[in-house]
């Protein structure tokens, strides 16, 4: 019996060793783009982001069946692909795409659900059939499960509230915006919050003018 607890206590301390090993690794990610997305501009920021999918390459290969790297991978191919437009935009979407259903098998639950927010948006801004895979069925399923896994989180409910605005849907859309503003604010995040509080401000100003017509 002491023999199993002490199995069992080794297991979970390595265990909690590796899950800081991989938020470690993943933190300048995080980092780099936040700087990236919200202070850089064109060419720079096409370049930036090249650089940095081979940066999340890295990371990946070193944790490869960790759900956190894999969406942190498929959160910069798609910001990637934003910004680069065009058929090679689609094979990167694509990429992410395979990295963020991936990560859900190893964990659905990581990083507070951030890979259902991550596919969800894909869906919604990918273009559909004949061109992509985009479904805004697919992208309200995974939104609102996302949104489930973490309420009062920003990323969530600013991507849904942006696919609800497109869905005409402003009353729910401005609800879960003030969700998104209101979110607490998340201390290894500041900069990336910041900038999508610039977002939301964006937002909020459109769904206003829509409000007042309807």
């Amino acid at each position: 019996m002491m023999l199993k607890k002490l199995v069992l206590l080794t297991a979970l301390a390595f265990s909690a060793f590796s899950q800081a090993d991989v938020l470690s690794d993943i933190q300048p990610l995080q980092d780099r783009w936040a700087e990236v997305n919200y202070s850089l501009t064109d060419k720079a920021k096409e370049q930036a982001f090249a650089e940095l999918a081979a940066q999340a390459d890295q990371v990946v290969a070193s944790n490869p069946q960790t759900a956190e790297a894999l969406i942190w991978r498929g959160i910069i191919k798609s910001s990637y692909a934003g910004v680069k437009g065009g058929l090679g935009a689609l094979s990167l979407c694509e990429e992410s795409k395979a990295d963020l259903e991936k990560a859900l098998e190893l964990n659905p639950d990581a990083l507070q659900g951030s890979a259902y927010t991550s596919l969800g948006a894909l869906y919604f801004k990918v273009p559909g059939w004949p061109i992509g895979f985009g479904s805004d069925k697919k992208a309200r399923q995974l939104l609102e499960k996302a949104v489930s896994l973490n309420p009062q989180g920003i990323d969530p409910n600013y991507f849904y509230a942006e696919f609800l605005t497109e869905e005409h849907d402003y009353k729910k859309a401005w609800e879960h915006l003030q969700t998104a503003k209101q979110a607490p604010a998340r201390p290894d995040r500041l900069s990336a919050d910041a900038g999508r509080q610039q977002e939301i401000a964006q937002l909020e100003q459109k769904l206003a003018k829509k409000l007042k017509k309807h």
